[in-house]
């Protein structure tokens, strides 16, 4: 791969709206070829998609996310990525990953309530022929997503000592 378009990735990948103005700037190229090397990378699909990371608790909307490893039994004929195609077609799925280890697929999800995740677990998910078991880890809090970190360290102030 070229390292400029390298450099082009790790700059969007980092922040989605910088212009192609600064990453010319940063790159060394004209505004022009960048705009052209985006437009192709986004045809020939390697730039997927443009995301924007919202720290919903700070809006007050309470969502509740869960990591739900599975483990599958495979049909003749089929890999995984079968199990995954119907799986990543649900909306409550955010995201799916082949595994190594004791699970086979991770999925995280996201409800309005643990019992929304739970029923969607119960109904959609434990109920696919290829599913052998399930394993559920509701998220309690994100510290950081997508390598943005959600919430600031808390600084400690230390009293005075007097004596």
């Amino acid at each position: 791969m070229d390292e400029i378009i390298r450099h082009i990735l790790e700059i969007l990948e980092n922040d989605a709206r910088t212009s192609p103005e600064e990453i010319a700037t940063l790159t060394g190229t004209s505004a022009q070829e960048i705009s052209q090397t985006i437009a192709k990378l986004e045809e020939t699909g390697v730039i997927r998609h443009y995301k924007t990371i919202v720290d919903w608790d700070l809006v007050g909307e309470n969502y509740v996310y869960a990591v739900i490893e599975l483990k599958v039994t495979l049909e003749r004929n089929q890999g995984y990525q079968v199990i995954a195609e119907r799986i990543y077609k649900f909306p409550e799925v955010r995201s799916v990953r082949l595994l190594s280890g004791n699970y086979d697929i991770s999925l995280t999800v996201r409800g309005k309530s643990m019992k929304d995740v739970a029923f969607f677990v119960a109904e959609k998910i434990a109920t696919l022929d290829q599913i052998q078991s399930t394993s559920t880890h509701f998220v309690l809090k994100t510290y950081k997503e997508d390598g943005v970190i959600l919430h600031e360290p808390e600084s400690i102030v230390r009293l005075p000592i007097t004596f």
